[in-house]
């Protein structure tokens, strides 16, 4: 069997692994960047209620941006405020 050549993917694999290997710090501070910004977001978005906030906030990565938007901008927009027995379920 003759000598196949390797697969386009398996090239990018090949720079892939070899950015990490020298880009590894900048990689670590953007992964820790990130968490941070959406634990914050998530569990405000969890505080006010906000289902279809949380949900997005949980599925796509945005490095931060849209968890910093949701955090100063999106969560400050006024509520309309139910009575207390809607709260409480009664």
């Amino acid at each position: 069997m003759p000598h196949r050549r390797m697969p386009v993917f398996c090239g990018i694999i090949k720079i892939m692994e070899e950015f990490i290997k020298e880009h590894w710090i900048i990689l670590f501070a953007v992964l820790l960047w990130s968490a941070l910004w959406k634990g914050i977001a998530l569990w405000k978005a969890a505080r006010l209620r906000d289902l279809w906030w949380f949900a997005a906030l949980f599925i796509v990565n945005t490095v931060g941006i849209l968890e910093i938007l949701y955090i100063f901008v999106f969560s400050k927009r006024s509520r309309v405020s139910l009575p207390k027995e809607y709260n409480e379920g009664g």
